[in-house]
């Protein structure tokens, strides 16, 4: 059996840190391991700034950006290797820099960035990463090979946020990585980046190394999927805004997915949904504590308690939407929800009432398109800037006053929409954004009352 071990920016941005991985993926050479890593640090974000840059026509702008990821990796490659880089190594990188210089160039010259060149452009950073740490692997003298990831994960041509292809994934890993993925063996690919049939690159979307992992995983039938990060597991509440908050030792899919949906930082959306399907356990743990506390989610386990944890989500806007043709009107919502769908508006939290629909939509929404598509037949209030805190527990619905215990300690907050019963596991609430953290911190006192 198979066991991916996912390493996030936080945990490859320095070579000691990647010295810490290549260490972790020599403890796991009895479960031949497959270690899928994000881009180093920052990269991405310099890539698409570059990007960016090229667009407007600033080429000298642009390529300083590219010069200082070349340097960023060249000092990388000195803190692991010294002054003996191994020239395939410095081969390797080179290529790809010159290719993303080139690309930079070109948008540049055009004047334009096509969803397909930004994602050749953003790609760069992982394979950037996996060659570092190949090198690193054949160093260690740990017996292994770096594997291009897009010979295997296929997706649509959806550039940005392509959709994976599952069963042609599945068909190609058996051909092309399960026989590379043995014991004794450490193969090094990427997150995030996949390619289309015809083999044109694509990407998941920011995050998406979380997924991929989760996909390869689905793919080979891993007995378990590692998330690798800077925190000890699945937390009650983002530390950030609950210090007190504690990690969970157990979560079901559903918890884990609905904290993901609703803002929990540590683990992309998707990511559940691939191992879900093959009850493939996946564990989130600290890899620089890799002795320490984490969170185990698989489908039998469950935290057990109505209030397990919460997340939350902000900026978003609150639409309503009021129309008397709903009364008694078949096919109104279904009108109302095309227009969503036409301009790609996706919807997160829905309240109807009879002549009414109130719903929450993310805050970069072509909400003028929208509005204008609307208003022939109703009216639109709109409410910008607030934030979802969402409630999880396996056993939230099933107990009896949760809900009232939950707005009970939202206290003066005012809560704007309310959504329970879609799911049986999450209660949410909209407020104010200027409100988020008190909210999540009562509740977080609520939930702990409850643990005690």
């Amino acid at each position: 059996m198979t066991r991916v071990l996912k390493f996030g920016g936080s945990s490859v941005a320095t070579g000691e840190l990647l010295k810490r991985v290549a260490a972790l993926a020599r403890e796991a050479l009895p479960h031949a391991p497959l270690v899928v890593l994000s881009a180093t640090g920052k990269t991405t974000d310099a890539l698409l700034a570059a990007a960016r840059a090229a667009e407007r026509g600033d080429a000298v702008g642009a390529r300083e950006l590219a010069l200082g990821i070349r340097a960023r990796h060249a000092a990388l490659a000195r803190e692991l290797f010294g002054d003996d880089v191994p020239a395939e190594l410095a081969l390797a990188l080179d290529g790809e820099l010159s290719a993303l210089e080139k690309r930079l160039d070109g948008v540049a010259m055009l004047g334009e960035l096509s969803a397909r060149s930004r994602d050749a452009i953003a790609s760069t950073g992982e394979l950037l990463s996996t060659r570092l740490f190949a090198a690193l692997v054949a160093r260690e003298e740990l017996a292994g090979e770096w594997f291009d990831v897009r010979r295997v994960l296929r997706t649509d041509a959806s550039f940005g946020s392509a959709e994976p292809n599952e069963a042609r994934i599945r068909e190609l890993c058996a051909a092309e990585l399960a026989p590379r993925v043995r014991p004794g063996r450490v193969v090094v690919t990427q997150g995030f980046v996949g390619a289309t049939e015809h083999g044109v690159t694509t990407t998941l979307g920011r995050g998406g190394s979380d997924w991929s992992a989760a996909l390869l995983g689905a793919a080979l039938d891993a007995d378990e999927v590692q998330i690798w990060t800077d925190v000890e597991g699945v937390y009650t509440a983002d530390p950030r805004i609950v210090p007190e908050a504690r990690p969970i030792p157990e979560l079901s899919f559903a918890e884990a997915a609905e904290l993901a949906a609703f803002g929990a930082k540590v683990l992309h959306p998707a990511t559940i949904q691939p191992a879900t399907l093959r009850r493939i356990p996946v564990t989130v743990r600290h890899t620089a504590k890799p002795g320490g506390r984490f969170t185990t989610i698989r489908a039998e386990a469950a935290s057990g308690r109505p209030l397990a944890a919460l997340a939350s989500r902000s900026p978003v806007t609150l639409l309503t939407v009021t129309s008397t043709r709903m009364l008694d009107q078949a096919g109104f919502l279904a009108r109302l929800f095309a227009v969503f769908g036409r301009f790609g508006a996706s919807i997160d939290l829905v309240a109807t009432a009879e002549v009414s629909v109130s719903l929450t939509i993310e805050a970069d929404a072509p909400l003028v398109e929208l509005c204008a598509e609307l208003e022939p037949f109703a009216r639109i209030d709109v409410v910008p800037d607030r934030a979802i805190v969402a409630v999880v527990g396996e056993r939230l619905k099933r107990t009896r006053g949760s809900a009232a215990r939950v707005l009970a300690a939202a206290g003066d907050c005012h809560v704007e929409l309310i959504s329970m019963g879609a799911s049986e596991i999450n209660l949410s609430l909209v407020v104010a954004r200027e409100d988020e953290h008190a909210l999540v911190r009562r509740l977080h006192a609520l939930l702990e009352s409850a643990r005690a």
